[in-house]
């Protein structure tokens, strides 16, 4: 492996929200980004470099430095599961590897499972860091970067905890299908997660877990990390107007080199072609989304955060691959962004409801889980959602497709006034398959009652002696409902001929809706005289075609005991 030609690898801390991931990289680089979020959460992507002098200050004698080839590490800070959503590229994501934070005293919540969605879609090797240590009961705190030095010092009883702890990790992702220990007791790490201990407030256990990103970049990375390419290949993180400079991009270099003057092309249905103008670096341990202080450079090599300053980025989007080439090559690479866009976005005439993202690897991945659930796709495209994408889904034959998902995009006022589409808002992936699931089951409760309103109910009555209050016109008598559902509207059966047709049903003087099993009530009855057509005491059914029986034979699983058990004796006196 020749170390000229060696990058940093490129590594997205992620996981559930306020579970450390900040505060992680903030003790590697001794700055306060966590404290100063709104309410403590990530809210954009950020990119760290730690070059090779800050490694070998944190890992000390942890490793042999003499076999050290990389020469530093960038670190990747996401809300939550974003490094996979915006960080891709075709065929995968541009993370070499992957450090899943996991809160040692709250184990696996539902961010933490949506990040191993991503780490098994694009099959990035990761490390799990079990973060706040120093919150277990009884933890004596060392300032220190080493675990393995400071779990001596610990009682037998804090040791057991967090083994506890640490095997229910275990468990959760071994559920997953991953294999997993503490990195001290892994003997393959190509077979096992490594699970390192730490806190990001005292430091301990970040020697270990950057002794481990060491030894997993050298070992299983020599072939990715190596820079191939002349032209630069990235991602855009985000799109930023910086005074003095006008709108510039965040980018995220991961192959080749990037050159002030470079014809710099971006993706999207119409690719962008501009010129770079000039190319900042935050200082060393600088974080990008906040630096305020940048080095102007001639040259950025991956892998790399740099923001970009060009004329005309106003309209770029978030996610979109980054390219840059010589005059010669601008079509050629100009049809490349196309086509991985066009492989991403979906457009079709088929049933199914519409996504809408705010960037290409957002929707790839709402794409995939979407698949994962069996919920058909009509269309997926980013950008924000608009009167004409609400009147679209209004022509879906199936209401449960008349929905759209919007994940990080505006949605017009006049798109949310089209009745009969339902419009999913959400930052988090899962929290809109949950609200679109939890929303789905209720609709089809709704559309199957709504079924039952368009069939006549099995009802089995009898007329109660001494309860005669008409005798016709209509005959208004008492009645005792024997099994089923009563409804207005509906012809009664005598020894299988029609005797007349409920026209009210009334109960302690008002009419009501319907009566069902065991109620006693007033029912008038057009048609009929008592004393000739029905008599007191007779058992009278309602009236079915068989058309009817059989449309509630499909519907059985709406209907009560006592509806199936009248159902099958009108079958009977049908047949007969």
């Amino acid at each position: 492996m020749d170390s000229s030609r060696i990058r940093q690898p490129i590594i997205s801390v992620l996981g559930h929200v306020d579970h450390g991931k900040t505060t992680i990289l903030d003790n590697i680089r001794k700055s306060t980004v966590a404290s100063g979020e709104a309410g403590g959460i990530t809210q954009h992507i950020g990119a760290t470099e730690v070059p090779l002098d800050v490694v070998r200050k944190i890992c000390g004698c942890l490793i042999d430095e003499s076999k050290i080839r990389i020469p530093g590490l960038l670190f990747i800070d996401t809300p939550g599961h974003e490094a996979f959503t915006t960080l891709r590229k075709r065929g995968g994501s541009i993370a070499d590897l992957a450090v899943l934070v996991i809160d040692v005293n709250e184990g696996f919540q539902p961010q933490t499972e949506e990040s191993l969605t991503f780490l098994k879609e694009f099959r990035t090797p990761f490390v799990v860091a079990a973060s706040k240590i120093d919150m277990l009961s009884g933890w004596k705190k060392h300032v220190t970067k080493s675990f393995s030095e400071s779990i001596k010092d610990q009682s037998e009883s804090v040791r057991k905890e967090l083994d506890g702890k640490l095997y229910e990790l275990v468990g959760s992702l071994s559920q997953k299908g991953f294999n997993s220990e503490r990195f001290d007791r892994v003997s393959d790490f190509k077979k096992n997660v490594a699970i390192v201990p730490v806190s990001g407030i005292t430091g301990e256990g970040i020697g270990e877990l950057m002794m481990v990103l060491i030894g997993l970049s050298q070992q299983f990375l020599k072939d990715k990390i190596e820079i191939r390419e002349r032209n630069g290949y990235g991602n855009v993180l985000e799109v930023k107007e910086v005074k003095g400079l006008g709108t510039t991009i965040d980018v995220i270099l991961y192959d080749g080199q990037i050159r002030k003057g470079d014809y710099l092309v971006v993706g999207g249905e119409e690719p962008l072609v501009t010129t770079v103008k000039a190319l900042l670096k935050p200082r060393e341990l600088g974080e990008l989304r906040v630096e305020k202080k940048f080095d102007y450079v001639g040259l950025v090599s991956a892998a790399s955060g740099v923001k970009i300053a060009a004329p005309n980025l106003e309209c770029v989007i978030p996610g979109s691959p980054v390219r840059t080439c010589q005059e010669k090559d601008l079509e050629k690479v100009k049809a490349d962004l196309r086509k991985e866009v066009e492989s991403v976005e979906i457009e079709t005439e088929k049933e199914g409801v519409m996504l809408k993202a705010d960037t290409l690897g957002s929707l790839e991945g709402l794409i995939k889980i979407l698949s994962d659930n069996n919920i058909p796709i009509r269309k997926a495209k980013i950008g924000c959602i608009n009167k004409c994408d609400s009147m679209e889904m209004c022509s879906m034959k199936d209401p449960l497709n008349r929905v759209i998902f919007a994940f990080n995009v505006p949605v017009l006022a006049e798109a949310g006034e089209v009745e009969d589409v339902k419009i999913f808002e959400s930052p988090v992936i899962y929290k809109l398959i949950e609200d679109y699931q939890e929303w789905k089951e209720e609709k089809e409760g709704e559309m199957e009652r709504e079924k039952l309103e368009g069939v006549t109910r099995p009802a089995k009555l009898k007329i109660l002696p001494g309860y005669v209050f008409r005798a016709s016109n209509p005959a208004i008598v008492g009645v005792e409902v024997l099994g089923g559902v009563l409804k207005p509207g509906c012809s009664l059966v005598k020894e299988g001929k029609i005797v007349g047709k409920v026209e009210q049903i009334q109960k302690e003087g008002s009419n009501v809706p319907e009566a069902s099993y065991g109620d006693k009530l007033a029912v008038s009855i057009d048609g009929p005289t008592v004393g000739r057509q029905i008599k007191e005491g007779d058992e009278l059914y309602t009236a079915m075609s068989r058309e009817n029986i059989r449309k509630l034979e499909d519907m059985k699983n709406l209907l009560s005991r006592t509806e199936i058990e009248v159902l099958e004796e009108i079958k009977d006196l049908v047949k007969g």
